[in-house]
């Protein structure tokens, strides 16, 4: 319960003691009503996404693998190398005014609904504490108690359940970083030769049961930036987990048989209990709140006691509740929306387009043209580079689009293995009457097994005689 005045709530976070020497450790009251088991269900959809993504396969790849040693981006099934960084960099752009958009529509329901920290606190660990450790005074008088045997042995079973599942989390993390079938080999093979992926499990093991058991909320109002966000973002017409102050006020308990000129908050703090970041809702739109919805729940079923219409704390904007104004989209809204799918458009048609493999060639260093007189011919001196960016080794062949150009070769390679690279050097020849121009545009398809996986041209010098 907090212990800070309307006046005070900004003056300090919720997790400090009012002197702010010392961290005030928050014990939420849960109550299981309708929004707390829609979220339930949308959490334990998104943690079997999670587990599951990184076993899956969709065209012999990973789901989701995000490889930053080897430089290998994998997204449902399409691969991404370094040469797509411009594709990477076009969706993190995207996801970022998405992100924007949806703020400034809904506010940080992200963070209550599918942020991973959030599930896994909420769902998974504050599940096991109080399986444990029993409800929130439970908790807190267990925490303010002597160091007992029955003390010993909770906290002992709780953190050692948090340390597994922290490593299973561990694990998972990992896989989505060096492959499922990279982890797979340090699980089962000895730890001797897989020593530093050993050494990544316990670490990334350590971190997660520190950010679970002990930092817990503060990541979400210390570390984490996108609440700061979150107030520049919002307007009066944001959608976000609001108090209506125009009916709940003033505040105060109901006496029965007695007139009431009171508003419908009966300032039993509920709200302020359940609240997992410990802040007051009642004081207004804060930083600290992740839009969890369980003062939705909690004062919903305070009102349905006295007989009052429940949502006086529920998804409203400040619009809606100072001059009862029907919630409207606004032309930030249109904006955001035009740019972003602007933006959609725009990486659609590069992943459209994408070719499988990526062609660079260049003319030699340093050569010109050389003539063949006796074949009335002239050849440029080229090398290329061919990337494979698909998920399996290929077998190719250059062709010229104009049937009277000639390859030869000087350094030849018909394959390219899964993610690799071939270098070729190569005369391209071409009759004299069929230039008539100092600098002439060529082009080339790449093709493989009667497929033209890529198409790519160059310039080819050749003398001009007056």
């Amino acid at each position: 319960m907090s212990s800070q005045s309307p006046g005070q709530f900004r003056d300090q976070i919720s997790t400090l003691t009012d002197d702010g020497k010392s961290r005030k450790w928050i014990y939420p009251h849960i109550i299981k009503g309708k929004l707390y088991q829609y979220r339930s269900v949308v959490s334990y959809f998104f943690l079997t996404l999670l587990f599951a993504a990184p076993f899956l396969k969709l065209n012999g790849e990973q789901l989701v693998l995000l490889n930053i040693l080897e430089r290998k981006f994998v997204f449902f099934g399409v691969i991404f190398w370094p040469q797509d960084f411009y594709l990477f960099v076009l969706a993190l752009l995207i996801f970022i005014v998405f992100i924007v958009l949806f703020t400034v529509v809904f506010g940080r329901v992200f963070c209550g609904w599918a942020c991973p920290q959030t599930i896994f606190l909420e769902m998974v660990f504050r599940k096991i504490e109080i399986w444990i450790e029993g409800d929130h005074h439970k908790r807190k008088k267990l925490d303010d108690g002597p160091l007992t045997g029955q003390k010993v042995f909770k906290k002992a079973l709780k953190h050692g359940i948090y340390l597994v599942i922290s490593f299973l989390i561990a694990n998972i993390f990992l896989s989505y970083l060096i492959g499922s079938t990279v982890l797979i080999s340090i699980i089962t093979e000895p730890i001797s030769a897989h020593l530093t992926g050993f050494i990544a499990i316990c670490v990334f093991t350590v971190v997660f049961y520190l950010v679970f058991s002990r930092m817990r909320e503060l990541v979400c109002t210390v570390v984490c930036p996108y609440g700061r966000l979150q107030g520049v973002l919002l307007d009066n017409q944001s959608l976000i987990v609001a108090y209506d102050y125009e009916r709940g006020e003033p505040r105060g308990k109901r006496v029965k048989e007695a007139e009431n000129l009171l508003g419908d908050c009966i300032d039993c703090k509920l709200c302020v209990q359940v609240c997992p970041t410990g802040i007051d809702i009642r004081n207004g739109t804060q930083m600290e709140c992740v839009n969890c919805t369980a003062c939705i729940d909690a004062c919903d079923m305070v009102m349905e006691k006295i007989q009052r219409p429940t949502r006086l704390i529920g998804f409203k904007s400040e619009d809606e509740i100072k001059s009862k104004q029907a919630f409207k989209l606004n032309k930030r809204v249109y904006a955001y929306t035009g740019v972003l799918l602007v933006l959609i458009a725009v990486l659609s048609y590069l992943l459209i387009v994408r070719s499988e493999v990526k062609t660079t060639i260049l003319r030699a260093g340093g050569t010109l043209y050389q003539l063949r007189e006796k074949e009335k011919e002239v050849s440029n001196l080229y090398n290329a580079e061919l990337i494979n960016k698909t998920n399996r080794s290929l077998k190719f062949e250059i062709i010229p689009d104009d049937p009277a150009t000639k390859i030869l070769y000087i350094q030849k390679t018909d394959s390219i293995a899964y993610g690799g690279v071939a270098k070729l050097t190569f005369f391209v020849i071409m009759p004299e009457r069929r230039l008539k121009k100092y600098k002439s545009d060529i082009g080339f398809k790449l093709v493989s097994e009667g497929k033209v996986l890529d198409r790519f041209e160059t310039t080819f010098i050749a003398p001009i005689n007056d």
